[in-house]
């Protein structure tokens, strides 16, 4: 996918980058613009290249074709240890014979004309002030807690001022709740220093809770979609991006009369008239769950609606996600408010059901 955007705005260029390992292709000619401040999210599954894609970034791995811009200066003649980028890896990479303030501190000693030790000594502080961690300075990486160590890792990845700031799975290590909660604190770190970001991610709730903006990456390293966490839910782009990014209902069929007809259902189904494909066309109909209501009985003129039996219930709180099969053996997601049935009792396991969807709900997919 070719995420063109406007040249003059773009902050970080990637242009075609692509990455070969021998025969095999990891990354595959990736063309991105990322703007300044932007807090960006490249999500994918394990082994889908953006680990790969960030490290060209860095200049950890050399791309096989294209080339990478940031701030207007081409990438590719800096090497590693001068780009203005940092890293912050999956695992930390604490020095762990290191106090947190010497971490910290390690990558200020780097920098060329040599910083005095009282301008390291006072980023440092700085640094560990921005990230709450001033009373475990003295402390070793053993000593600190998961989110602790993400903190210090956090510090010293921005005490240089990076231009550019890269997060490697950067919550992973951190068990659920924790991570649910310092997703948003390092939200607010970052906007508060204003440093560009690129979260690599596998974890949809992640990167729609902490990017501005979302690239979507294949099984075989192509960029295939480009949007805000609402653009890419609402309106992914192909079968890998719905199915990929949260639970949906998906249905393929050949359109005919402005309608799909499908197996799955006795009447061929309504679709939304933007987009819709010309007779003839082989296509998919993308349905969330939450777009799919439940009766007891049949809906009046209404379209898309069938018969189904409830198979599984999963209770979720605020919601409940009906299983439904369909006369054809096809099983279908309900997710259904827990106010909906109000006093009555909620259909339970082998209860006979209604399902329907407006036609609009449905995102019509052509690859």
């Amino acid at each position: 996918m070719d995420d063109r955007g406007d040249a003059q705005a773009d902050y970080l260029r990637i242009e075609g980058a692509s990455k070969r390992f021998g025969e095999t292709v990891a990354v595959a000619a990736v063309t991105l613009a990322v703007q300044q401040r932007e807090i960006f999210a490249l999500l994918g599954a394990s082994g889908c290249g953006k680990s790969t894609l960030l490290r060209m970034v860095a200049g950890l791995e050399t791309p096989t074709a294209g080339r990478i811009v940031l701030d207007g200066e081409d990438l590719s003649t800096i090497p590693t240890h001068r780009r203005p980028t940092n890293m912050m890896f999956q695992s930390y990479a604490l020095f762990p014979h290191m106090t947190v303030a010497g971490n910290v501190a390690f990558g200020l000693r780097q920098i060329r004309p040599r910083m005095s030790p009282r301008q390291i000594a006072e980023r440092v502080d700085e640094m560990l002030a921005l990230v709450q961690m001033q009373a475990f300075a003295q402390r070793k990486p053993h000593e600190l807690s998961g989110g602790q160590q993400q903190r210090a890792a956090l510090a010293r990845s921005l005490a240089r001022e990076p231009k550019l700031l890269l997060l490697d799975e950067p919550l992973s290590a951190l068990d659920k709740k924790i991570r649910q909660r310092t997703q948003l604190e390092l939200v607010r770190l970052i906007r508060r220093v204003g440093v560009t970001c690129i979260l690599v991610t596998h974890d949809q709730e992640e990167a729609m809770t902490m990017a501005g903006r979302i690239g979507v990456m294949s099984p075989k390293g192509e960029l295939l979609q480009v949007g805000t966490p609402d653009e890419v839910y609402e309106h992914p782009n192909c079968r890998y991006t719905a199915e990929f990014i949260g639970e949906t209902n998906l249905f393929g069929g050949r359109v005919a009369g402005g309608r799909l007809r499908c197996s799955d259902f006795p009447d061929p189904l309504a679709l939304a008239e933007a987009g819709r494909p010309a007779d003839g066309r082989e296509a998919w109909l993308s349905v969330r769950p939450e777009r799919v209501r439940l009766s007891r009985s049949a809906f009046e003129n209404a379209d898309n609606q069938a018969p189904g039996t409830v198979e599984d219930i999963a209770y979720l709180g605020s919601h409940s996600d009906y299983h439904l099969r369909l006369a054809g053996g096809r099983t279908m997601i309900a997710q259904v408010p827990r106010a909906h049935w109000g006093e009555d009792a909620a259909p339970a396991h082998g209860d006979a059901v209604w399902l329907s969807w407006a036609a609009p709900d449905g995102v019509v997919l052509t690859t």
